[in-house]
């Protein structure tokens, strides 16, 4: 009996202590896309994006004409060749094709290198925003909300949603939730 006694005390202590903790805690959530969204930056750095994309993609279909203009030739004379020159244009051929894929391999890896220069400091700016937030609104938490594959919020009251305070702490005033949401799709 004693021991049941102890139990239930350790239980509700426990349980008392648990409620005071939660009670202290206020958690808010924002929707960095809906934010990155409506900032000015967004258009620039799309812009941006595109353009290295177009140069890129310009210097990969020269490569890649190139290689389908040997090829073509390749398969109009091989009858024609000699076996040395048929071996010759085959090893050529083969480093085309190998420096059209490393074109493409690199081609991706700068747009990605081009697209993290370029969001580092919208993510700071976002980030300094969502902290001043926090501080200003007595958050002890802010979870991250909106961004594709790397969602944290599973569900949240829209009461909890600080994505308008963050918007307006960088000077920029919300649009309608519908509004950025059907731009998006």
């Amino acid at each position: 009996m004693r021991k049941v006694t102890i139990l239930l005390i350790i239980g509700l202590a426990a349980s008392a202590y648990s409620v005071r903790v939660n009670a202290q805690t206020k958690v808010g959530f924002a929707d960095v896309d809906y934010i990155f969204n409506q900032m000015p930056e967004q258009k620039q750095i799309q812009t941006e994006l595109q353009s290295v994309q177009n140069a890129l993609k310009k210097q990969m279909d020269t490569k890649a004409a190139e290689f389908r203009q040997k090829l073509e030739d390749y398969q109009a004379n091989v009858n024609n060749m000699l076996p040395a020159v048929r071996a010759n244009t085959e090893r050529e051929l083969q480093q085309l094709q190998t420096n059209l894929q490393q074109l493409q391999e690199d081609a991706q890896i700068t747009i990605q290198q081009k697209q993290a220069e370029l969001m580092e400091p919208v993510f700071k700016k976002v980030s300094d925003a969502i902290q001043a937030v926090a501080k200003e609104n007595g958050f002890n938490l802010i979870l991250s909300g909106g961004v594709s594959g790397l969602d944290v919020v599973l569900y949240g009251d829209e009461q909890l949603d600080v994505s308008d305070l963050v918007l307006r702490k960088m000077g920029i005033t919300p649009k309608p939730k519908s509004d950025t949401t059907s731009s998006q799709n």
